[in-house]
């Protein structure tokens, strides 16, 4: 009995230890209902508030710079680059009147302020002027102003400055102006100064004729003399060059 009674408190003792062990790790069933009513902690988040406010704040905008001068360019179909000279044939009294329409360069505008006018070089093909004789347009050619030689083909105005522009333009309405600059015929080159009519047809359309007399000697340019109750020249000639230059 006595061995007995031991063998029931051996086996009592171990079966309490395992249930302090189980309890250990078990929660009641009110512990377990109780963490289940209570909500989950929320973890913190991240304030991305202000990251969100400097990414949606659109960049500064820059100052609109200045409009700049509308290029217009000269349209060669309908404009003409001519010289005028006297002359006096079998007693006659004529003016000849050379012609090209082999005009090349370009005006710079500014509608808002005329003054900043400005203006490329102007190229004009010499070697295809021509007059109403053909007699006469092989001298000019060949002797007088030798288009033939590359040297001399072109007569080139370089722009230098421009005055008595004024302070506002209406489109339709003509103004003056000067045209100063360097003048190249026949390899030789002068300043000079043309006289302008301009007038700003539209917006996108300008007209002129720009003129100036000049001694052609002061060109190097060597006209036949013939007596004078044959043919006779004047000493002066008078350029001209008649413009449409259009926006581009």
């Amino acid at each position: 009995m006595k061995i007995q009674k031991t063998l029931v408190l051996a086996i009592f003792a171990i079966l309490t230890l395992a249930l302090a062990a189980c309890g250990g790790t078990q929660a009641t069933p009110e512990a377990q209902a109780q963490v289940a009513a209570e909500p989950a902690a929320e973890e913190p988040m991240e304030d991305t508030s202000i990251e969100e406010s400097e990414a949606e704040e659109p960049p500064a905008e820059e100052p609109a710079a200045a409009p700049e001068a509308g290029g217009y360019m000269i349209v060669s179909e309908e404009s003409e680059a001519r010289f005028l000279i006297g002359e006096v044939l079998a007693g006659n009294a004529i003016t000849v009147v050379g012609v090209t329409n082999a005009v090349e360069g370009q005006i710079f505008v500014d509608y808002a302020n005329p003054q900043v006018a400005s203006m490329s070089a102007i190229q004009v093909d010499m070697s295809s002027l021509a007059t109403d004789n053909n007699f006469r347009n092989n001298a000019i050619h060949g002797r007088i102003l030798e288009t033939g030689n590359p040297d001399f083909r072109y007569a080139t105005f370089e722009v230098t400055s421009i005055t008595g522009l004024p302070d506002s333009v209406t489109i339709g309405q003509p103004f003056e102006a000067q045209i100063t600059g360097n003048l190249t015929i026949h390899g030789v080159t002068r300043e000079e100064t043309f006289t302008a009519t301009i007038t700003p047809v539209s917006e996108t359309r300008i007209e002129g004729l720009a003129s100036v007399t000049v001694l052609y000697s002061d060109f190097d340019v060597q006209i036949l003399r013939l007596p004078d109750q044959v043919a006779s020249v004047e000493d002066e000639v008078t350029l001209e060059l008649e413009f449409i230059a259009e926006a581009q």
